[in-house]
């Protein structure tokens, strides 16, 4: 049987490949950021399949061996194949960078728009909270974090959530403080609904443009922020295959004998962190309807 061509699905498949065709075209450079997220994603996903090596398994007969047909991204001190750590990295960096990311984000949109929406002694309370948090940067508030529940992956995810959240609290409350004055959230309250009604269905939909972005954004820092703390040994131990382990096994030591121990890492977190960073900047003007109108 055949689907109408103005069947409800059809034509919301097409409004969908318009809007990606549209993109595609307008943001040139957004597009490229997001095909290295894709590619980043699809590496950790399926890296059982597609790395060459096991990532942990130890060969001393090729110890920092260069790129050849054999390892195409040479060996490191132990022997290990650097393309198959690279790929695996790629899922430990960006399990961390979601989760850290949408943990800390959905818990600063809940305090930013709760902020907004009540005011006075709360909004006051909570902004306090949040400055004291914010006057710290995000390395060194990581820092403290680790120093207090120690390392591990799930000790990092945490260490990076708490200095993210009151980062995505302060942007959402500003825009949820100029949407709580609008007409229409003066009209809910007066039919008597409740606040959590309020804030689910006429303020959280408005906020949720820039906090979009700053998720996009928030990726970027939190694998940023996981492999400093790896490559500083307060983040992912041994033998988690993690970029910054990477860096710091052999920035130093091997920079002049074995450059590419560091210098494929580091590339590896740089185009990662670069398109997370691309693709931020590509919503945010395709989202923003004062930039969309340009």
């Amino acid at each position: 049987m055949t689907v109408a061509a103005d069947h409800p699905i059809t034509l919301r498949r097409r409004r969908w490949l318009d809007a990606a065709l549209t993109f595609v075209r307008r943001q040139p450079l957004g597009t490229v950021g997001l095909v290295v997220v894709i590619v980043a994603a699809l590496a950790g996903l399926s890296a059982e399949w597609i790395a060459p090596y096991n990532p942990t398994s130890n060969d001393f007969a090729v110890m920092t061996e260069p790129p050849s047909a054999a390892h195409w991204l040479g060996t490191d001190q132990f022997g290990r194949d650097l393309l198959s750590r690279i790929i695996y990295g790629a899922r430990t960096a960006l399990i961390i960078g979601f989760v850290s990311a949408f943990v800390g984000g959905f818990a600063g949109l809940v305090l930013g728009v709760g902020s907004a929406y009540f005011g006075g002694l709360i909004d006051l309370a909570l902004q306090r909270v949040m400055d004291i948090l914010m006057a710290f940067p995000l390395i060194i508030m990581a820092l403290a974090v680790v120093a207090i529940f120690g390392t591990g992956v799930q000790n990092v995810i945490i260490a990076i959530t708490v200095p993210l959240i009151p980062r995505c609290a302060r942007v959402v409350r500003a825009s949820a403080l100029s949407i709580r004055e609008v007409p229409y959230i003066d009209a809910a309250r007066t039919c008597g609904f409740g606040h959590v009604r309020i804030i689910l269905r006429h303020m959280v939909p408005n906020v949720v443009a820039p906090f979009l972005i700053m998720l996009t954004a928030f990726v970027g820092q939190a694998i940023l922020a996981e492999a400093s703390l790896s490559y500083l040994g307060l983040g992912v131990q041994e033998p988690v295959p993690a970029w910054g382990l990477m860096l710091q096994g052999g920035a130093e030591e091997y920079a002049s004998t074995a450059p590419w121990i560091a210098i494929f890492p580091g590339l590896a977190i740089a185009l990662t962190v670069f398109g997370f960073s691309l693709f931020g900047d590509a919503l945010r003007d395709a989202i923003d309807p004062k930039l969309r109108e340009r």
